[in-house]
């Protein structure tokens, strides 16, 4: 499973126009950053909040039309797109991993009013750093203003740590949407079942979980373990499933999930795909996933 190349998504002007918030109140002078967003920033918006952070240093670049902005929190590279307008309590969507991929459902969030955030979690497969990593995310993000239950997107790897995370946090949700997701790393990157799995990967994930491959024969805590807890509060998942996908195969992780899902009681849907492999994720018209972000926020 390679990392997608995104820099066909780059903005010709994100190189040279890189802008630090030194105030609540960012201007953006230069008409190719944030087309879609005003010329200012509300400081009392998630965006005019993080001007407001101690030690946070913050560089402003283009997301498809909408301002970028850059900085970390505790060393860790995060991301947050601001849209024109927010809608009413801040809603957003919390992208896992590949930032940038198949970005149709974040742009027509953003045009919603909704934000998309991102925390840096590469190489770690959802494990307990991972974890940790998001869990100061959140914190902050509830320090800027950010609505109290984000909707999660998790493509493919991206999968393990969004079902990790949410199942700690099932009353910080507001709903799950998993794209052709991996739910079992013995699946992929292990490859000990169907799949073709990926060597290097596995080493690395191996690494970060201090396992060795005997000791995940055992595994009893991956993001199928603890569905119970998520159902029981009841948060919608929309798993998209690309049937011919050998990469990570349905039969060992979103069957598997919507299945035990169901079983503990939990609201799910499944759009299913025949004839698709791994890729493309996502759809071209995001209408079906806008809904259901909508739907999902509606109901907190």
């Amino acid at each position: 499973m390679l990392e997608p190349n995104n820099s066909r998504l780059s903005h010709p002007f994100c190189l040279v126009v890189v802008l630090c918030i030194l105030s609540p109140v960012v201007v953006v002078g230069d008409e190719s950053v944030g087309l879609n967003q005003p010329a200012t920033v509300a400081e009392d918006s998630p965006a005019g909040q993080l001007g407001k952070q101690p030690g946070v240093q913050v560089s402003v670049s283009d997301f498809h039309g909408f301002v970028q902005h850059e900085f970390e929190v505790g060393g860790v590279a995060c991301k947050l797109v601001s849209p024109a307008t927010s809608a009413e309590n801040a809603p957003w969507i919390w992208r896992a991993r590949f930032w940038g991929h198949e970005p149709q459902l974040d742009v027509a969030l953003l045009k919603q009013g909704w934000h998309v955030c991102y925390c840096d979690v590469a190489d770690l497969f959802g494990n307990e750093t991972a974890l940790k990593r998001w869990n100061q995310f959140y914190k902050f993000s509830q320090q800027i203003g950010l609505h109290p239950k984000p909707l999660l997107e998790g493509m493919s790897r991206g999968g393990l740590i969004v079902m990790r995370w949410a199942s700690a946090n099932p009353s910080k949700v507001s709903g799950i949407y998993v794209d052709n997701a991996v739910m079992d790393i013995r699946s992929w990157p292990g490859g000990k079942g169907d799949g073709i799995g990926a060597p290097r990967a596995w080493k690395t994930c191996l690494d970060a979980y201090q396992l060795t491959e005997e000791q995940t024969e055992a595994i009893d805590d991956g993001p199928l373990h603890r569905l119970d807890q998520l159902a029981k509060v009841g948060v919608p998942i929309f798993a998209m499933i690309n049937e011919a996908d050998n990469v990570v195969p349905p039969s060992e992780n979103s069957d598997l999930l919507v299945r035990r899902y169901r079983e503990h009681g939990g609201p799910i849907q499944e759009l299913r795909r025949p004839g698709l492999g791994h890729h493309p994720h996502s759809l071209k018209d995001p209408a079906t996933l806008v809904k259901f972000a909508v739907d999902s926020i509606a109901k907190q």
